[in-house]
């Protein structure tokens, strides 16, 4: 049954009405939230703001490494300390590691790039601090409503940001309603902010609808793949934060490898691919596994237990690639828009201060009585923020690497470590990139295939065991949330001319082709799915459609 045949039936859906409705508790979506809250307490007045979460609470889909800067979190809460916030363990030291398969060259500590300095950061679990920070937010009054997806796009007849309608919960396999139907809510508000994270599911409708990235270079993205690790008293190094680069992964991709020590006897580390590489043997589930094997990985975990599993796409964050952010009646904050620090390898701290940003300029536009608008004051405060300047810095990171890694590593060099030294703060050059991640994908039969390992169970493990401990669920009877524009390209294109990479590049095992009765067919095992939104956009046909499931469904990350 049609969206719209269930309104016909069911209809109308229950409206609620706010000043503000933020979508997703993520840091973006909580510091917008926060923020304008305390400017309305500052100046004696009211505002309302609402806060719609897909997953089961806030943090249950927060994935990151995380290396945290504090300095949006000190202008937002300037007494974070003393309120508790769970920044617990401060980095100590920092190791820049280049990995062949058997070796390893250190960078010594005066060849280190400014990028790749920590002083005054945390090692964190993002997960605990967007629950704190959600607490934080209710104490301010903010309504949070987890397990609530916002699942469709409202509009006023002029065509502005009417606000968000929450999916229909209670519809089975075949799109028909079943007993425990229920429609979905509309909420409507002057505003509407959009957090979603790195390839937002109406963030992308907005940027199609408002042409936001007109003008602007392709955004591109990577995959992280993560894992939480208890490890024995004697390994524990609290506070180093290392990176690599070079081995498993060759000059037809970039990316790299963190592991980071946090507190009490346990440590984060993970593995990023750019999603623009060219082999569709590659499986960046698989780089991560072998890895973990390298002598120089090994002997951080070595003996230790694997406690949590998860991956999530990561935008880029040039600022070249940045889509207007405002459009009548909302925003794009976060990764939403793509203000992650790819160089940093932090994004945490600036989606906290692209939600100030947009909160200010929210304030003061309610304060005027204005509503359905286009928030110009965001990208006004944005342009003069210390933020754009710090990516300003750092736009030409990933641009070099795509070049080449080799070319990737010298001009990082240049840039961040010997202009800074001859006086020289910004690069005087600007690089761009026109081509989305997608188009860059070889036919198999050019392409070297790649034989990866077996997973051992000590170091390296499958991807059904790892979605295990991801705590992932979906409720069974209801339609699947990962969609094929045409069901025939699977086999006819994907598999046909690059051998079916929806098969390698998802980090759960959601995709598997199956030959029944003498044809082949693709299976979508969306129950797995850890919402990394890897397959909308590396599928090379743009044939998946990632749409949100039922609320509440998806990961529960625990301590990462």
């Amino acid at each position: 049954m049609s969206p719209e045949d269930l309104l016909g039936r069911y209809g109308p859906r229950e409206a609620m009405e706010y000043d503000l409705v933020v979508v997703g508790a993520g840091p973006a979506g909580l510091a917008t939230a926060i923020r304008l809250k305390q400017l309305a307490a500052q100046q004696g007045s009211e505002v309302s703001v609402c806060v719609l979460e897909k997953g089961s609470e806030p943090g249950a889909h927060i994935l990151s490494g995380a290396v945290m800067d504090p300095k949006a979190l000190a202008e937002l809460f300037p007494d974070w300390q003393a309120l508790g916030a769970p920044l617990h363990q401060p980095v100590t030291g920092d190791e820049l590691l280049l990995l062949s398969e058997t070796g390893t060259r250190r960078t010594p500590g005066w060849l280190m790039p400014r990028n790749f300095d920590n002083h005054g950061c945390y090692v964190i679990s993002l997960g605990a601090v967007t629950r704190w920070l959600a607490e934080q937010a209710e104490a301010l009054g903010v309504e949070i409503f987890p397990g609530f997806a916002a699942a469709e796009l409202l509009y006023h007849e002029d065509g502005s940001v009417k606000g968000v309608a929450t999916g229909n919960l209670g519809l089975g396999k075949d799109g028909e309603p079943t007993e425990a139907f229920q429609l979905g809510m509309e909420l409507h508000a002057r505003y509407t902010v959009f957090a979603e994270g790195a390839r937002g599911h109406l963030g992308k409708q907005l940027i199609a609808r408002y042409r936001l990235d007109e003008g602007r270079d392709a955004q591109t993205f990577a995959i992280g793949i993560k894992e939480l690790w208890e490890i024995p008293a004697e390994q524990a190094r609290p506070g180093l934060v290392l990176h690599t680069a070079g081995w498993p992964l060759n000059d037809e991709a970039f990316g790299g490898g963190f592991l980071y020590h946090l507190e009490g006897n346990k440590v984060t580390l993970g593995y990023v691919v750019g999603l623009d590489y060219q082999n569709p043997w590659l499986s960046p589930f698989e780089e991560m596994q072998r890895w973990k094997t390298h002598p120089s990985i090994r002997a951080h975990i070595e003996g230790g237990k694997r406690l949590g599993y998860g991956a999530r796409a990561l935008n880029n964050g040039t600022p070249q690639a940045l889509p207007r952010t405002v459009f009548p009646g909302g925003a794009l904050v976060g990764c939403d828009a793509g203000y992650l620090n790819a160089a940093r390898i932090k994004g945490s701290h600036a989606a906290i201060k692209s939600g100030m940003l947009c909160a200010e300029a929210a304030f003061e536009a309610l304060s005027a009585g204005r509503s359905s608008d286009e928030l110009t004051g965001f990208e006004t405060r944005f342009k003069a923020s210390w933020l754009h300047e710090e990516l300003w810095t750092y736009r030409n990171f990933k641009n070099w690497f795509k070049k080449s890694p080799l070319l990737g590593k010298l001009m990082t060099g240049i840039e961040h470590w010997l202009l800074p030294r001859v006086g020289v703060a910004q690069p005087p050059w600007t690089l761009h990139n026109r081509v989305k991640d997608h188009g860059k994908l070889r036919p198999a039969a050019e392409s070297r295939k790649i034989d990866y390992p077996k997973p051992d169970g000590k170091l390296s493990f499958d991807r059904l065991s790892s979605v295990f401990i991801s705590n992932t669920n979906h409720e069974e009877n209801q339609p699947a949330h990962l969609t094929l524009k045409d069901a025939s390209v699977p086999v006819k294109v994907n598999l046909a001319r690059f051998a079916g990479p929806e098969s390698r590049y998802c980090p759960a095992g959601v995709y598997e082709f199956v030959n029944k009765d003498g044809a082949d067919q693709l299976v979508i095992n969306a129950q797995n799915c850890v919402h990394c939104k890897t397959c909308d956009i590396k599928d090379p046909t743009q044939n998946i459609v990632w749409v949100t499931p039922e609320g509440g469904g998806g990961p529960n990350y625990a301590g990462m």
